[in-house]
């Protein structure tokens, strides 16, 4: 059966519970052994076969007990309320991987690496975020608040700027990365104080990354 036509772009801003070089990356185990985070974006442009997803925000809390790759995660969406029932259907659909070629984006990963799926959330989402700069700031009604700033050395003061380049990674081709401090209060917690902060331009679809 052929897939659905989609495709999902805007800025995206995460954070997760690993030191600033994230392990994961650079397919190492992570920082302490587990992965915990989440991530948000802004859809600048998308679509879901003939559903418009342009001007909608989601997010993503995950949550595994070790890396990734053995497995036994939970993860948890979030919807603009805003959204039609097509338009949340459609995200909840490539948000957990489906009409998606097997392993063409981390969103298919995930899903494939999580034992569970919460109910999804449909929750106002504030999300100020400028990937040059490395700043953010999220508000998720009352469930999730986080904010990102640029990497200050333990030396002394001024900022420190960083990027990772992956020419054919499921998630980004290029990010720009910062310290970010966040906290959720839902079926998923998060109590992550200056670790990974991820900030990249998204541009997904059914064949995986648009490099």
């Amino acid at each position: 059966m052929a897939q659905v036509d989609w495709y999902i772009e805007g800025p995206t801003y995460g954070n997760c519970n690993c030191g600033y070089s994230c392990p994961c990356q650079f397919e190492e185990d992570p920082t302490h052994g587990n992965c915990k985070g989440f991530e948000v974006t802004q859809i600048a442009k998308g679509h879901f076969g003939d559903v418009d997803l342009t001007g909608l925000k989601t997010c993503l809390i995950y949550n595994w007990p070790g890396p990734i790759y053995e497995g036994k995660g939970e993860m948890l969406l979030i919807i603009d309320p805003a959204a039609s029932d097509e338009q949340r259907k459609a995200l909840e659909t490539v948000l957990t991987g489906g009409e998606t070629d097997d392993e063409a984006t981390h969103w298919w990963v995930f899903h494939a690496m999580c034992d569970k799926v919460h109910d999804t959330i449909y929750a106002p989402i504030d999300m100020e975020a400028d990937i040059e700069a490395r700043t953010a700031k999220v508000q998720i009604s009352d469930i999730l608040t986080s904010t990102g700033r640029p990497i200050k050395p333990p030396h002394g003061d001024g900022e420190h700027r960083v990027r990772i380049d992956i020419p054919n990674g499921i998630e980004f081709t290029f990010a720009e990365i910062g310290s970010a401090s966040t906290k959720a209060r839902a079926a998923i917690s998060l109590d992550l104080k200056d670790s990974f902060g991820q900030w990249h331009f998204m541009k997904h679809g059914p064949k995986g990354v648009a490099h």
